[in-house]
């Protein structure tokens, strides 16, 4: 009688927990996703997915336009959370495609946000490519789809005034602050 008791405790024990559902992590950044939002969510699914946000739409026209296809996201008590590049302009169909990741709390597996350091991508992800730009230092993470800028300030002198020198990843000391943190979305 034990032995039986036991198999079925077992048994629904098991069946339970795999009914369980992982809760999705919202400040998680992982492959095609960063908390609830994916790259496969249209525009008009952004209201549900951010119910306990607000959205802050561009439009155009506006005094405050960099780009009218872009959408903020605030957070209720009104820090600014993403700010979200739409595929296609007024197309409320549309995808993401890209996403600058403002809020901290948005971090992938090793712990990368937005307040990261140089040395936390160098530590953790193969880098891409590194572009020298006019004031930033544009380095490519491929494996996470991300690409971060580096205020070239943050660099030695020779790079500071000079689009034409090659930066390699020594070049960027450890503790150079992220600028900018931004995930690209393919359309496929």
């Amino acid at each position: 009688m034990n032995i039986r008791l036991l198999s079925l405790l077992i048994l629904s024990a098991t069946i339970l927990s795999c009914q369980k559902e992982k809760k999705q992590d919202p400040f998680e950044i992982s492959n095609n996703r960063i908390g609830l939002l994916t790259n496969k969510v249209s525009v008009k699914q952004l209201d549900s997915i951010f119910a306990n946000d607000s959205i802050a739409k561009r439009i155009a026209g506006g005094q405050s336009l960099r780009n009218a296809n872009e959408i903020e996201v605030f957070e209720k008590g009104g820090g600014k959370l993403l700010v979200l590049e739409v595929r296609k302009e007024s197309d409320p169909s549309s995808t993401i495609q890209n996403i600058q990741i403002i809020d901290p709390r948005f971090k992938t597996s090793s712990g990368l946000s937005s307040a990261s350091v140089f040395k936390d991508i160098k530590d953790h992800y193969t880098i891409s490519k590194i572009n020298n730009t006019l004031s930033t230092a544009v380095i490519f993470v491929d494996s996470i789809q991300a690409y971060f800028t580096i205020d070239k300030k943050q660099l030695a002198r020779e790079f500071q005034f000079n689009t034409d020198s090659k930066i390699k990843t020594a070049d960027i000391p450890d503790s150079a602050k992220i600028k900018h943190f931004w995930i690209h979305w393919d359309e496929k």
